[in-house]
């Protein structure tokens, strides 16, 4: 058996290996140092209205990257209607410059995120997301969105528009809709990424993803092929799969792991 220091890392490096998709590969200085937390470890703090009463999505784009109103419209209205936050869900936005040449990799997108965030995730009874619409792509360019750590996401405009189908059939804007409410849905723990589901919805080949097409964290939303798999409406709601999870973590029925608070 290995021991020491050296077992020690090598253990979490294997423990904190990275899921598919759009949840990014951990890093190690932010687990075992920053503590910012997993994609879901500010779910708790979503779910439940003791401490943090209002939630604040802080938008940060560069030129020509904002995104549409009607994908921030619902964003917070699905927010809205999962989580208990009496005093609202606000969307807040700011143009910014990210100093970023290439493609992103998930590090890069925590380390600029955190450098033009604006508030602290947790600070009085306000929660804050933050998701950056920066230009250019993942560095797998196939991913349109990527949620790094328990309160930041990236999305990707230039492959959102890419990710449009024939005859525009789902539009840019639909694409939009659908991965943004699909990457906070990561940020509330969706699917299985700090709890284990009752419900058999979680897709074989496509960890943290549903295998309902019809949920909007059906895996393929955040594939740049969306449009091969989708020539009309995409999902932009949790489907009731998705919504019981999000109830039995917020009664506590279903327990939950890698929280940064809980009530």
């Amino acid at each position: 058996m290995t021991k020491g220091p050296i077992g020690i890392i090598l253990m979490l490096l294997v423990f904190l290996a990275p899921l598919s998709g759009c949840v990014g590969t951990s890093n190690l200085t932010n687990d075992l140092f920053e503590n910012h937390g997993v994609p879901g470890g500010l779910t708790l703090a979503c779910l439940d209205d003791s401490s943090y009463t209002r939630l604040v999505i802080e938008i940060d784009y560069e030129e020509g990257f904002k995104p549409e109103e009607s994908s921030t419209d619902m964003l917070a209205e699905r927010l809205e209607s999962v989580c208990d936050k009496p005093n609202g869900v606000d969307i807040k936005f700011t143009a910014t410059t990210f100093n970023h040449e290439g493609s992103w990799s998930a590090d890069d997108v925590r380390d600029k995120g955190w450098d033009a965030k604006a508030d602290e995730p947790r600070e009085g009874s306000v929660l804050t997301w933050q998701i950056i619409f920066p230009s250019g792509t993942y560095e797998d360019d196939s991913v349109l969105g990527v949620a790094v750590d328990a309160s930041t996401i990236a999305i990707f405009g230039e492959s959102v528009d890419d990710a449009a189908g024939w005859f525009n059939r789902p539009s840019a804007e639909e694409v939009e809709n659908s991965v943004i409410v699909h990457e906070v849905g990561h940020l509330l723990g969706l699917v299985n990424l700090v709890y284990t589901s009752p419900a058999d919805h979680e897709d074989s080949e496509n960890k943290g993803h549903s295998n309902n097409e019809d949920s909007v964290m059906y895996w393929a939303i955040n594939s740049r092929s969306v449009g091969s798999f989708f020539s009309g409406d995409l999902p932009t709601e949790f489907d009731q799969d998705d919504l019981d999870d999000l109830n039995g973590l917020a009664d506590g029925s279903i327990s939950s792991e890698n929280q940064l608070w809980r009530p």
